[in-house]
């Protein structure tokens, strides 16, 4: 087989992780990209505000890229376009809203002139030698696509995030017969998520959860408070046509909340009464139990409009005892500890929380095994690559694949930045291209590496000594200090013998050497941190962040 008949598939992210889902498929001389999409930074990256994929591959081959298609617009899809798409701009395809995601977060990052190019269930788009149709799937956010990737060496499905739900809030299910059909014709790969992949049976329906808000808003004496993911838009739906029925108003409290709610109305995927809609200057004007609040902070993320009610730390809002707080979702794998925290400090303002331990206040929007089992079935894929999903999770999806009696040797489990090569005849594994994270951290992209996050945990634990000292070079004799100042490490008016004793080894250390050159400083520096970490540690077991300054007095 010819190498131009074969097909590479290479993720960049969203394998052995759950976000960050980034895909290019290579064939001759184009490239497509699927999703662009970002994660929750890890609990020890301290001060980062968002993980996006590396991209130096892409950014070599800026030049054969060819567009980028986008299943949904969830953040782990969406979230590192504004990063991404000045670097190696390219058109971008996807449905309404998630374009109009997109566009909003362009926006505001002050980014133009990239082209956006609205898709709808069934089109088909040409890119290089690629044709991606887009095919209508379920998912817990409106407009979810599936792909069908037609080259010279075959078709590759790519399921994005999705399941199979048979009643669906907007009435629009998914697409079965788009995919049995095109696995009647044969289909060389299939790309499927292996978010749920560990639970069995099926995934509830959306619809479920309805009588579960309804009975909340019944027993909800005071203002009803819900936590849940901006993008949900059906469930948004489902909460606010709750507030309607038991007269209540709505409000809308935090950044994303705000914004994607206010993007769903011009599309008209939301459908509120203006009427019904309150900002948070208004909520003072009602009852407490005329009142909703739509808010950010399902995982307890600590700048979110529920963490900052919880903790009096809201301008405007702070949690009472009155109060119905929801949290409509269930913690992100890592996000576990900061969600606990949320939920106690809501119990200690002495309000009544529902959680999906608790009440059936969350559905997953994607595909347990008995889903999964369905999407193998009708697509009957040649080769079997798992995405979107932590490294066991990929696995046991293989091994669901194996069981359903697809070929072990036709499986590829992936790895981040592994090139898999395919035809049909012949599957092979490329060299590796360069993948990893790049950490944001307000306005800069990447400036922040291992040796920084190493230096904010050093920080973060141990603390920091600063020793300060100024030095008359033409004599070369130390006229002031050293001065020592202790930031994290002890508090200093209750450990002065501590501070007496650190001023009393730097002082020996600068008399050892008599005449003190310039050309002796940075000498002198390495020593006052090399023997005052000794000191300290045999002295109250501590280990400390050390930073000698020298000032030349010239």
């Amino acid at each position: 087989m010819a190498a131009s008949q074969k097909v590479r598939i290479i993720p960049l992210g969203g394998v052995e992780e759950i976000g960050k889902n980034i895909t290019a498929i290579e064939y001759g001389d184009d490239i497509i990209v699927i999703d662009c999409g970002s994660i929750f930074p890890k609990e020890d990256m301290l001060g980062i505000d968002l993980v996006i994929p590396d991209i130096t591959w892409l950014e070599e081959n800026r030049d054969r890229v060819r567009g980028y298609v986008i299943t949904h617009g969830h953040e782990d899809h969406i979230g590192a376009t504004p990063y991404v798409l000045p670097r190696v701009p390219a058109p971008v395809y996807g449905t309404r809203l998630t374009l109009a995601l997109i566009e909003a977060k362009l926006r505001e990052h002050r980014i133009q002139n990239i082209q956006l190019n609205t898709v709808k269930p069934h089109d088909v788009v040409k890119l290089g030698a690629f044709s991606v149709e887009f095919i209508h799937v379920n998912h817990s956010i409106p407009g979810a696509c599936a792909l069908a990737i037609t080259c010279p060496a075959g078709v590759i499905v790519h399921s994005g995030d999705f399941k199979i739900d048979f009643t669906p809030v907007d009435g629009q299910v998914t697409d079965l017969s788009t995919l049995a059909r095109l696995g009647d014709k044969g289909v060389l790969a299939l790309l499927c998520e292996s978010t749920n992949v560990e639970r069995k049976g099926y995934t509830m329906s959306e619809r479920n959860i309805g009588d579960t808000f309804k009975k909340q808003f019944r027993d909800a004496e005071g203002r009803v408070i819900i936590a849940m993911f901006a993008s949900n838009i059906n469930r948004v739906q489902q909460v606010i046509n709750c507030a309607l029925n038991y007269d209540r108003k709505i409000c809308f409290v935090g950044r994303s909340m705000v914004n994607v709610s206010q993007v769903a109305l011009e599309l008209g995927e939301l459908v509120i009464p203006p009427e019904a809609l309150i900002e948070v200057d208004d909520i003072e004007n009602y009852r407490d139990d005329q009142i909703l609040i739509l808010t950010t902070g399902s995982q307890g993320e600590p700048m979110s409009g529920l963490t900052r009610m919880a903790y009096a730390e809201h301008r405007k809002l702070q949690i009472k005892p009155s109060d119905r707080v929801i949290i409509s979702a269930t913690p992100i794998p890592g996000n576990e500890k900061f969600v606990s925290r949320v939920i106690d400090q809501i119990y200690r303002c002495g309000a009544t929380v529902i959680y999906s331990a608790m009440a059936e206040v969350h559905v997953s929007g994607h595909a347990c095994q008995e889903e999964i089992k369905l999407m193998h079935t009708l697509v009957k894929p040649h080769y079997f690559i798992p995405v979107h999903g932590e490294y066991r999770m990929l696995w046991q999806h293989a091994e669901l694949a194996e069981s359903m009696g697809m070929e072990l040797e036709n499986i590829i489990v992936p790895t981040p930045g592994c090139v898999i090569e395919l035809s049909e005849d012949q599957l092979s594994m490329g060299e590796p291209v360069p993948v990893g994270e790049v950490l944001v951290d307000g306005l800069g992209i990447g400036d922040v590496g291992n040796v920084v996050l190493r230096d904010r945990k050093h920080l973060s634990q141990e603390g920091l000594i600063i020793v300060a000292m100024a030095f008359d070079r033409t004599n070369g004799v130390l006229v002031s200090g050293p001065d020592v100042i202790s930031r994290g490490f002890v508090y200093v008016r209750e450990n002065e013998d501590i501070i007496e004793q650190i001023q009393d080894v730097v002082r020996a250390i600068i008399l050892s050497y008599g005449r003190i050159d310039g050309a002796d400083w940075p000498i002198i520096k390495n020593r006052i941190k090399d023997e005052l970490h000794r000191f300290i540690y045999d002295k109250i077991k501590r280990n400390p962040m050390i930073l000698p300054i020298i000032v030349d007095l010239g």
